[in-house]
């Protein structure tokens, strides 16, 4: 059996359609469903449902075979027992830092971000030392409220930036998602994997 994990949310919704494009279909809508695991038609296919930072988890175990999840939950967790296959060219976004227009960067700044060890090294990248804050969900309003001086996020348009009076002042990364293999998997169940692969490529 193969085993593969899909991140919650927008990335779901992107690669249910992607799969059923190439006949790979889910005998459950995993969008309106509470069950977590999903037989779809092909007899040795399973899907997962999980929470984006857990799908390197699961990969790292064992557990999971296969896993589609952003570049930015792979760069934050930064284990490293497992295949990147493929570019599903799905869920595209960049991770930025932002901050007012007129803040400039110093030491030991306050940064806002759900990805602590991406923004640390960062700026130790560029030379600055900062405090992290950990936020999970409207982070924009940590510099709005001076709660910290700025964000390190995940940006699609710059909209929610420009609404909330804030700009995009480096780009960390561009960001999409990975179809992923744990490295043992992929060695003891490979004719099964790279016929999947084989499919969602096409």
């Amino acid at each position: 059996m193969i085993r593969l994990a899909i991140s919650k949310g927008r990335i779901l919704e992107e690669a249910v359609k992607i799969l059923e494009k190439v006949n790979i279909l889910c005998q459950v809508d995993p969008l309106n469903t509470r069950k977590l695991i999903i037989p779809t038609n092909i007899d040795n296919l399973e899907v997962i449902v999980v929470k984006a930072s857990d799908v390197p988890v699961y990969i790292d175990s064992g557990k999971i075979d296969l896993g589609i999840v952003g570049v930015d939950t792979l760069m934050e967790d930064d284990k490293n027992n497992h295949f990147r296959l493929c570019d599903m060219t799905i869920s595209k976004c960049k991770l930025v830092v932002a901050g007012k227009a007129k803040t400039k960067y110093f030491n030991n700044m306050k940064v806002a971000t759900k990805y602590p060890n991406i923004a640390k090294k960062y700026f130790e990248h560029v030379g600055l030392q900062c405090s992290i804050l950990e936020l999970y969900g409207s982070i924009e309003l940590a510099p709005v409220l001076g709660l910290s001086d700025f964000i390190v996020d995940i940006v699609e348009t710059g909209k929610t930036l420009k609404e909330n009076g804030l700009r995009e002042h480096d780009m960390i990364a561009n960001v999409s998602s990975l179809l992923i293999a744990n490295k043992v998997s992929y060695k003891l169940k490979r004719k099964e994997i790279e016929s999947i692969i084989g499919r969602i490529k096409l």
